[in-house]
């Protein structure tokens, strides 16, 4: 589906990423959880992939598409997402094989971000939130306790019951900045998510954190058939 729509509002969700609302003026737009949309602004030939950050029914609810956009020191995204509201985007898609399955077989379900990789997998995590379930769980990898996207929300579920959230940090945040895991994400981080080798679990971030991943959940009893992947940066 090719649209072109109108940016509706753009808030902070880093320092080094936005959230920004695509109004789809009342276009159903059907896609799957994790699926990514093509953004170029008009008259530029630079377009890039998107995740989606919204779950199918959030779309559909709310009538507007929720990508995190990540941007430079001055806060700019290029010339292919002009960060203003109001600018026209052309929209293409929704494409990627990197989905949430329609019926699964599992009842619970993980998902492991590195940066700007939570995209995909909130929208894995919140359509997962209606479908029958045990446990769900995220366990997320940032530089630094301020580049943590949609913290708040996560925290949020964590304290109502919904979600077993781990966080980490991978650079030292200093003194009295963060008190919680610093480091990569290692065996142990995993092993109270992952419960028996029947969780389901969803991996999105840098290279280096989705090659390695499925290694460590082997090691936990997952299979490589239960691991699925995918490189965003």
């Amino acid at each position: 589906m090719q649209l072109t729509r109108p940016i509706l509002d753009i808030s902070v969700a880093t320092p080094r990423a936005r959230i920004v609302h695509l109004d789809l003026q009342g276009t159903p737009f059907p896609f799957v959880a994790g699926q990514a949309i093509w953004v170029g602004a008009p008259g530029q030939e630079q377009r890039r992939p998107y995740s989606i950050a919204s779950s199918p029914e959030d779309v559909q609810r709310d009538g507007r598409i929720e990508l995190l956009v990540g941007v430079d020191a001055s806060g700019e995204a290029g010339p292919h997402l002009p960060l203003e509201v109001g600018a026209l985007v052309h929209i293409d898609g929704p494409v990627g094989r990197f989905t949430f399955p329609d019926a699964p077989e599992d009842a619970r379900f993980l998902f492991i971000a590195g940066g700007t990789g939570i995209a995909p997998l909130r929208a894995m995590l919140r359509h997962s939130l209606g479908v029958p379930h045990e446990a769900i769980g995220l366990m997320y990898s940032a530089r630094l306790p301020e580049e943590f996207a949609y913290a708040e929300e996560f925290r949020a579920m964590a304290d109502a019951g919904t979600l077993e959230l781990r966080m980490t940090v991978t650079r030292d945040a200093g003194p009295g900045n963060w008190t919680g895991t610093r480091g990569r994400i290692a065996r142990a981080d995993l092993e109270p998510l992952v419960h028996d080798g029947r969780t389901l679990v969803f991996v999105c971030g840098p290279p280096a954190l989705v090659d390695e991943m499925p290694k460590l959940l082997q090691k936990l009893g997952v299979t490589r058939e239960r691991v699925r992947t995918e490189e965003w940066g």
